[in-house]
This record gives C-alpha cells, structure tokens and sequence, in this order.
C-alpha cells in the first residue's frame, strides 16, 4: 500500500519543528483528523472489552497487544514494498496479486504473529474468547496506525475518507481479528493435534481470504463486482458476529460451571 514515504512523514511532522499545526493560532483541522482517525478503532476495542464480561484479560495485556500490533506496522511496511516492486501483474491479476499478497498475507500475517508471541503463551489466554479478545486488540493497534496515515496525512482533503473508513475499513479489520483469533481458539484448546494444527493455518488464510476479497473488490475496477461490496460487508460482519456470539456463550457456561464447582 506504499505506506513507507507516509511513515516517514508521521515521523517528520510529529518529531519536528513543524509545530505549528498544533499552536492554538494554527489550523485545527489536523487534530480533528486525528481524532476522526482513531475512533472507529477505540469504539471496537471498547465493544469487544466488554463483551469479555466473565474473566476479561489483565489491561497490560490488552494495551501491549495493541501497541505491538500498531508496531506491527513497520515491518509490514517493508515487507509490502519488496512484494509490490516485484509484482509483474497488471490489471486484475496486479489487482488480485495485491489484494490478496501485498496486503492480505503481509498483514494478517504480521497481525496474527502479534497474538501468537505475546498473550497466546500466556496464563491469561485461558477461553476461548480470549483469542477473539486478543486478535481484535492487535487488528484495532494495526488498524488504528493505518487509518492515521491515511485520514490525517494522505486523503486530508477529502471530507469522506474518514466516515468510510469508519464505518467499512476499520471494523473489517475488526472482523479479520476475530476470525483469526477464533481459529487461534480453536487450536489452542482442541486436544487433537492435527485438528489443532489445522485450526492454527486457518487462523491465518481465513483472515487472508477475508482480507482479500474486500481489497480485490475495490481493486479490480470491475463495476459489476463492486455492486457485491456492500452484501459482501454485510455478509462477513454476520458471519463473524456468530462467531463472537458463540465464543461469548462458552464463556458464560465456563463461568457458571466454575461457580457450581466452587459452591
């Protein structure tokens, strides 16, 4: 997505003498920006805390979740300009290669990596829920660097990119971490190895897949296809909603039978 030189210019105006956008005689517009760009996130990860309503996660490891998955930014940078100055396709094939490689791979991958080092090992990661909890924190730390950059810095003359991110880009990558933290879920307490196994691959290509359908939709110019984006939206947002519903479920029984236990 070509977020390199926009990195760089996060970096500059924040670590620079280029105060004036913040001075009180200044433009204000900037911070509203900001403001606009971090809220869809702040609201789902607020949701998805509360919805963890029996056993929720320790705040340091929620926060660290999202920090690193907003750092999980850089190297995702990096590795989406490598694979996008050795794209040899054009059309819909460049359109699918970057829907579904530069982006959908390098950045479920980098997210999914974030809850796989850090809370995945941990005590905490007891429930089920908890992979949803986990997955979500890391897409929204990710989420929430890539809506900066693009409402704040690069689309900062239209009035629209933010209500469209907000309401279409920033809760998809809500819904890609909950897909993959579901399948993470699944493997972590399924005592079957092979099915576990199998479970840790798909919480990595089912977000992928995901992912990259909803690039490849506004990618590829293909006005027919882009009739399907909205169902499309519609679609993935319910699929994952049962997901969430059933995970929220097993917790509330978990729960219970932990306070018969202790009756």
């Amino acid at each position: 997505m070509g977020f390199v030189n926009l990195i760089l210019r996060f970096i500059f105006y924040h670590f620079t003498n280029n105060i004036s956008k913040y001075n009180i005689g200044g433009d204000f517009l900037d911070i509203r920006l900001f403001i606009i760009a971090i809220t869809p996130a702040l609201a789902i990860i607020f949701g998805i805390y509360l919805s963890d309503r029996y056993d929720r996660e320790p705040l340091k490891y929620l926060m660290l979740t999202f920090i690193l998955g907003a750092l999980s930014v850089i190297p995702t940078i990096i590795v989406e300009e490598i694979l996008l100055k050795a794209n040899i396709f054009t059309g819909v094939l460049g359109a699918f290669y970057t829907s579904f490689i530069v982006a959908g791979l390098t950045e479920e991958y980098f997210k999914r990596l974030v809850v796989l080092e850090v809370p995945y090992k941990t005590k905490y990661f007891n429930e089920k829920l908890d992979g949803i909890v986990y997955g979500v924190f890391s897409a929204m730390g990710f989420a929430t660097v890539e809506n900066i950059v693009y409402v704040v810095y690069r689309y900062t003359n239209n009035r629209y990119i933010g209500l469209y991110r907000g309401i279409f880009s920033v809760p998809a990558h809500g819904v890609f971490g909950i897909t993959m933290g579901y399948y993470l879920s699944l493997a972590k307490f399924d005592t079957d190895k092979k099915r576990a196994k199998r479970n840790l691959m798909r919480s990595l290509y089912m977000p992928l897949i995901l992912h990259g359908i909803f690039d490849f939709i506004l990618m590829a110019g293909i006005p027919q296809l882009s009739v399907l984006f909205v169902p499309y939206v519609i679609y993935i947002w319910w699929l994952n909603e049962r997901k969430l519903s059933k995970f929220m479920y097993d917790s509330k029984s978990r729960f219970i039978d932990i306070k018969k236990e202790r009756e």
